[in-house]
This record gives C-alpha cells, structure tokens and sequence, in this order.
C-alpha cells in the first residue's frame, strides 16, 4: 500500500466514522413517493457463475464511497467472471443536497443502459483528493443546480438528453431509488458505504483489496461445499 493510498484510506476511515453518527443519530427520510411494489434496483456487473452477490449500498455524494470507490473498481475486475455485484442507491438526504439528483441521474441513465458509465463519470465528477489526503468537492457537488453537470454527463455518454430529463423527474425513477433505500433499511444499513455479502450486512468494511478478497474467496468456497 502507497503512502497516498493510506492516506486516503485514514480519509475515509474518519469521512465514514463521521457519516455513521450522523445517521445513527437522525432518521433518514425518503424523498418523494415510495411505491410498495416496486422491487429494489438490480444493477448487476460479472457473470456470477459462482453463485456469490456483494452488494454495495452507496451515496453518490458520499466521500468514504468515493474513497472506496477504488477498491471496488478493483473487486469489480477481479471477480467479474465469478461473483455478480451490484450498486444500490442510498443516498444520505440529510447532508449531502445533490446526492438524491446524482442517484436520479443514474436511474435515467440506466433506462438507456448507460447506468454504469453514469455511475463511474459521477464518482470520478464529485471530488478529488490533493497529495496529503484531502478531499474536496467538485463540479456537480459544488453547486445548487447539479442538472446543467448531469446533463452534460448524459451527452458525452451519447443519451437522449431530452428523455434523460424526464427520466430523471418520474414516478418510477424515485421509486427505484425509494425501494433501494427501504432494502437497505431492511438490512441494517445507516452509512455508506454498506457492503451485503451473501444477504448479510458485512459489520465492518475491508479497508484494502486484500481483506475484501479473503471475505469473496470464503464466501466461494463456502458455497462449493
């Protein structure tokens, strides 16, 4: 591990312990309507052909996901043709402002099959990190009207700008988002990132590549026997 990576990683350590008391102590609230039969998002990336899930409820917004955005890149890659992962929303309403915008982007953009790019063009838009480990926001987290920054996302990944808009207002969209949140509630989730493994909420994040994958190895070997 680098000097900078570890850097990021204590980031994160303090951005995440800081997340979870906030949300430990305050309620979430669901924006909008929530419908009760709408199912949760089934965003899948890998093959799964080792009958394994790990799911990640994340924010969009949230720094600690944007610092562990990397491991996941790399976990992404390195089980893509044995587990299946997915990305559900959960965004923390009550202190970041564009968060539930960023996870409407996404659901749009997903109804024109682009939800993984919008998904990585919105995490590598949202923050950087200087060589000491700091983090600051960026472009669509800076302002108080993200959709110009969405819009042109949707753009350069070819969509229909036109219906990516109002994709992003409808019904549906917000209760995808909704059904997420409420999933996630179910398991246990106040912070993010929340990383289900095999159906059970992981108590305790793996700080680097190397712990993640000892948990992803025994979960496949737990199912070969």
């Amino acid at each position: 591990m680098n000097n900078r990576f570890a850097l990021i990683m204590a980031a994160c350590i303090v951005a995440f312990a800081g997340i979870f008391w906030f949300n430990k102590h305050k309620t979430t609230t669901h924006s909008g309507s929530k419908s009760s039969t709408t199912q949760p998002s089934n965003h899948q990336y890998g093959d799964g052909k080792k009958a394994v899930t790990l799911i990640e409820y994340g924010d969009l917004q949230c720094p600690a996901c944007y610092y562990y955005e990397p491991i996941v890149e790399k976990i992404r890659d390195k089980y893509k043709d044995s587990i299946n992962f997915q990305f559900r929303n959960f965004p923390l309403v009550q202190i970041h402002q564009n968060a539930m915008a960023a996870h409407r982007a996404v659901e749009a953009a997903s109804i024109q099959g682009k939800f993984w790019q919008m998904h990585d063009l919105l995490y590598q838009h949202a923050h950087q990190v200087d060589d000491k480990g700091s983090v600051s926001d960026i472009e669509w987290t800076t302002t108080t009207n993200p959709q110009t920054y969405f819009d042109q996302y949707a753009a350069q990944l070819g969509l229909n700008v036109s219906k990516f808009d109002q994709d992003m207002r409808s019904d549906g969209v917000n209760n995808v988002i909704n059904a997420d949140m409420a999933a996630g509630d179910a398991i246990g989730a106040n912070s993010t990132p929340t990383f289900v493994l095999q159906g059970k909420k992981l108590d305790e994040n793996p700080r680097d590549l190397n712990s993640f994958s000892k948990l992803i190895d025994d979960a496949i070997a737990a199912v070969k026997k």
